[in-house]
């Protein structure tokens, strides 16, 4: 953009801080005018309710929840652009009655998610945080024997979804040669079995890794009888949304042996994670970080700067979820 007065800079209200600000902050404020409730000594229902009337753009982070009630205060709002990749705390359907714009990261951090995705398997089979701690404990001199992992090539893996992350971890676990198949909502023009069913799915793998978005449908989807199915020597790897387990009965899972691992890198209560999770060698947890690289930060400041440019200069979005 060019660089106008500071008073002239187009308004964009910021809720939820976005991480990724904490970086690129400067660089946007250079061709925007951020409204951060967070800087302000007004309460954060006032401070909106000062800008609300007159505001036209937004930039929020996936736990903004995006309701009617809360659209409602915004009658000058035509572009939300979120952070998240992820749309479940958006009520679409209501964006797009009152004719606002909707643009989201894209597939900014497909790479990096399928990485951790496939890194979490890894450490899991592998006892990668297991070793590290036995070593850091003192135990190697002490000739305790350290258990036998497990080879990662040849595993049946199972995912759930087959989007753009799903589909690039699915490359990523061909090459360790792994044998690869999916459940998703239809069929996809692509060389690996497809289930309908989630518990079919199960019993035809020894991993699952878990890529789908979080929707009324897919809530709870993996549950105590998916985690049977996939039986005693059974991994599974979440890297899209806590609540798409059943997180009780996957704890319950694991703490009687009903499955051999977990990756963990999202929770249903976030940032709580079960207290019986932190004592399990053959769980790895991250908190929420599958998605956190130097490289997809400078691309979502790139990408949310250029979607509200586009914004204020009559262009299509860089990204729509929602172009009306």
């Amino acid at each position: 953009m060019a660089e106008p007065n500071k008073k002239e800079l187009p308004e964009v209200i910021v809720l939820g801080i976005p991480w990724f600000l904490k970086f690129y902050g400067q660089q946007f404020s250079q061709n925007f005018k951020l409204l951060k409730p967070w800087e302000s000594s007004l309460p954060l229902e006032q401070f909106i309710t000062t800008h609300a009337q007159s505001v036209k753009a937004m930039l929020c982070s996936g736990g903004t929840r995006v309701t009617p009630s809360f659209l409602s205060q915004f009658p000058s709002l035509r572009v939300i652009v979120t952070t998240s990749a992820g749309l479940n705390h958006m009520d679409l359907s209501e964006c797009r009655r009152l004719g606002i714009s909707v643009a989201n990261a894209g597939t900014i951090f497909s790479e990096d998610v399928a990485d951790c995705a496939v890194g979490l398997l890894i450490d899991v089979l592998r006892k990668i945080t297991a070793a590290d701690g036995f070593v850091r404990n003192g135990l190697w001199p002490m000739n305790v024997v350290y258990p036998l992992s497990s080879k990662v090539g040849g595993r049946k893996v199972g995912l759930v979804g087959l989007g753009s992350i799903g589909l690039k971890v699915a490359k990523r676990l061909e090459a360790f040669g792994c044998i690869i198949s999916y459940q998703s909502r239809k069929k996809k023009p692509v060389p690996y079995p497809f289930y309908p069913d989630v518990h079919q799915l199960a019993t035809k793998c020894d991993v699952l890794v878990i890529c789908c978005a979080l929707t009324d449908q897919t809530h709870h989807l993996i549950n105590k009888e998916v985690l049977l199915a996939l039986g005693k020597e059974g991994i599974i790897i979440n890297i899209a949304r806590g609540p798409i387990i059943n997180e009780m009965e996957l704890v319950q899972c694991l703490v009687q042996g009903e499955i051999a691992g977990a990756g963990l890198d999202v929770f249903e209560n976030e940032p709580n994670v079960p207290e019986e999770l932190l004592s399990l060698d053959n769980v790895v947890l991250s908190p929420h970080v599958a998605y956190l690289t130097e490289e997809s930060f400078q691309d979502l400041y790139e990408l949310m700067s250029g979607n509200l440019e586009a914004f204020f200069f009559n262009k299509p979005l860089l990204s729509p979820v929602l172009d009306d």
